[in-house]
């Protein structure tokens, strides 16, 4: 028995020897290839051009190789970001910058710039980029293990460096066309020198380059600074505070407005004289609602047609006046119309279409009122004022923000049906996406968001929480009263409740 013992015991020990060096080996080995993946991993990471630019090499030479154009190459870029799996917020925030450059692209006479080698070069770079644009967005899409093992540690920089480079090209575009202007004035001035006619006939087309309606200036906000360039068809894109900045005065306003006349049909000029006459020289019993913005008048034109009036008082501000005008561009059935202005001395008078029932808030909480709408109409202000919305937000031509929705200014036709109104607050935003902050937080207390209320963050989002409060409203018919710091009102509590019970 002891022999038969120490045979199961020798035995024992072996296998648990030989068990444990196999492990130890394995153990080994996955260490070394643990080191050695290490140390490919930090030569790629030293450089930077043999692994990340290695890899995505293949699609921007095949870019290359096709011979694509730049308008050509933005719209591959969109497209690579609809796509886009990993990393697809900072893609699809590239795609918006790409966006930007391929509006302000279509302004421009391509073929004849690149005859040029002053603008010549800056747009063969400006391909450059868009091709690494679009290498970096493709490989955002769905992908190897492998190859997201050399990629994903710098991704995300290197898409960060893109957009910084789109966004120079944002700046320097309209500087191109400007050289671009300069260029054909002093060929149109030396031909006059010679004697020859200045008329240009050939095919550059300058007389259309950044048309009128397209030359306003605007504030486009790149990463927190801004920058003075012409934005196309997007004159709210980054609009900062001009109060703070002090550039605006009569002269500018009028200016800006007699551009926005030419740029935009149906808005025109009205003489004090007859605004005198259309309010019986600003008469009281005239008066039909208050703002921010001054007092608001009905008037009749000379031809019988009714229109609202509004009045800036002396504290307005240049950036709300400037804000409201941008309305000229803004063409929707749930958007009101601004039909005109009228600046004379220090008077600022801006000219809409008049609502004849006048504001929501006038309905909702009213004993005497609130029958009137029933639930059919009610359903149709929600629909009219979530497809005003959607427009300000996605196919306005610029990401707007109204920043105070409320009941107040939502004011209604002969036929109930809804117009947003009162945009001196409104604001544009870089991208669908982005964030701004500001120090000078408007709106209606019980309407706004709370990241805005508390720390001047707005969005897209801003306007959805204020949507979302005036759908409670119409459907209750309640007050969203305001009863605690939390400042979401006790509408929106009591629902919140409710729904924790469901």
């Amino acid at each position: 028995e002891k022999n038969a013992t120490k045979v199961h015991t020798y035995t024992t020990l072996s296998q648990s020897r030989r068990s444990t060096h196999k492990l130890t080996h394995r153990y080994t080995r996955a260490r070394q290839w643990r080191q050695r993946g290490l140390q490919r991993g930090a030569a790629s990471m030293a450089s930077p051009s043999s692994s990340l630019w290695g890899a995505l090499g293949q699609a921007s030479t095949m870019a290359q190789l096709v011979g694509v154009d730049v308008l050509g190459l933005v719209s591959m870029v969109l497209q690579a970001a609809l796509v886009a799996r990993r990393h697809r917020d900072a893609c699809l925030r590239l795609a918006q910058h790409v966006e930007l450059v391929g509006g302000l692209l279509r302004e421009l006479e391509l073929a004849e710039l690149m005859r040029r080698e002053a603008t010549m070069r800056p747009l063969e770079q400006l391909g450059g980029a868009l091709r690494r644009c679009y290498a970096l967005v493709t490989a955002c899409q769905d992908c190897g293990y492998l190859r997201r093992l050399l990629l994903g540690a710098r991704m995300a920089d290197e898409l960060r460096v893109a957009q910084q480079e789109i966004d120079m090209f944002i700046r320097l575009i309209p500087l191109i066309a400007l050289v671009d202007n300069s260029t054909a004035d002093s060929r149109r001035v030396k031909q006059a020198d010679e004697g020859v006619l200045s008329v240009v006939t050939d095919s550059s087309n300058h007389h259309i380059r950044f048309p009128t309606k397209s030359l306003e200036l605007t504030k486009i906000r790149i990463q927190g600074a801004t920058e003075l360039c012409n934005a196309g068809e997007q004159p709210f894109v980054g609009k900062v505070d001009l109060r703070e900045q002090n550039i605006v005065d009569i002269e500018e306003l009028v200016e800006l407005c007699t551009r926005m006349e030419e740029a935009c049909s149906g808005f025109t000029r009205f003489g004090f004289c007859q605004i005198l006459d259309a309010t019986d020289n600003f008469s009281e019993k005239m008066i039909v609602g208050w703002g921010g913005f001054g007092k608001v008048y009905k008037g009749q034109l000379p031809g019988g047609l009714n229109v609202a009036i509004k009045r800036a008082d002396e504290h307005a501000a240049m950036l709300e006046v400037n804000s409201e005008l941008q309305l000229a561009k803004l063409q929707h059935a749930n958007v009101i119309r601004l039909l005109g202005w009228c600046i004379h001395g220090k008077e600022r008078i801006l000219v809409y279409e008049f609502m004849q029932n006048g504001s929501l808030d006038r309905y909702l909480c009213d004993r005497t009122k609130g029958p009137m709408l029933n639930w059919s109409k009610r359903f149709k202000i929600i629909t009219g004022l979530t497809e005003g919305i959607v427009y300000l937000h996605k196919h306005s031509m610029f990401w707007l923000v109204h920043r105070d929705l409320k009941p107040h200014n939502v004011l209604l036709d002969c036929n109930m049906l809804p117009k947003i109104a009162d945009f001196g607050s409104a604001r544009a935003l870089s991208s669908e996406l982005a964030e701004e902050r500001t120090s000078r937080v408007v709106g209606t207390s019980g309407y706004k968001a709370p990241e805005y209320a508390s720390r001047g963050v707005y969005s897209m989002k801003t306007d959805v929480f204020s949507f979302g409060v005036l759908v409670l409203v119409i459907i209750s018919g309640r007050k969203n009263t305001i009863l605690d710091k939390r400042g979401v009102g006790d509408l929106v509590r009591d629902v919140s409740e409710l729904n924790i019970y469901i």
